[in-house]
């Protein structure tokens, strides 16, 4: 379940006080249990994963693209799969670690591990929150965040895509206020 961290100070479990929290922004938070991650819970667990692996958890977990392409335009969805040993690991960091938005949506389902998101609100005012497994997060375009493993450098993330090109930072240059 998702925390926010407000930059206040204050922190915030309840999923339906951060909802209301993210709805300036227009960003939609849900946490799902398909029901099938029971069929690969020995893959969730491993740090690495091999591509056919990938391909077989993505399978699994078309039940919920399906359900989410009825309320979306998302045309594919792939796992991205980050831990300490990931041969890309200081690039995806770097890459959408700053501050940034996108041509179109993001949406990401969080399988294992955890996230961190920074959002920057209309008031210029900045919150943080903390995914982990189970939740969806939409992204609207245009809105300005940053993400990050958590410290534990460790996340299985179903991303959704409706162009290629969308998921592409456009850098803004607004700097963190603060980590969670």
């Amino acid at each position: 379940m998702a925390i926010l961290l407000l930059d206040n100070g204050i922190s915030e479990s309840n999923l339906s006080e951060i909802v209301d929290e993210l709805e300036s922004l227009n960003i939609k938070l849900r946490s799902y249990e398909p029901g099938t991650s029971l069929l690969f819970s020995e893959l969730l667990e491993q740090e690495a994963v091999t591509e056919s692996e990938k391909r077989y958890i993505v399978e699994l977990h078309n039940s919920v693209f399906e359900f989410l392409q009825t309320e979306t335009d998302y045309h594919w969805s792939d796992l991205l799969n980050i831990h300490p040993g990931s041969p890309n690991l200081e690039t995806w960091i770097a890459t959408y670690g700053r501050y940034h938005t996108h041509n179109v949506a993001e949406a990401i389902y969080l399988l294992a591990g955890e996230m961190i998101y920074g959002f920057v609100r209309p008031d210029g005012s900045q919150v943080q929150l903390l995914l982990q497994h189970q939740d969806y997060l939409y992204i609207p375009t245009d809105v300005e965040h940053w993400c990050s493993p958590s410290a534990s450098l460790h996340f299985k993330v179903i991303r959704y895509f409706t162009t290629v090109e969308g998921w592409m930072p456009n850098y803004t240059g607004t700097h963190q206020k603060f980590k969670i």
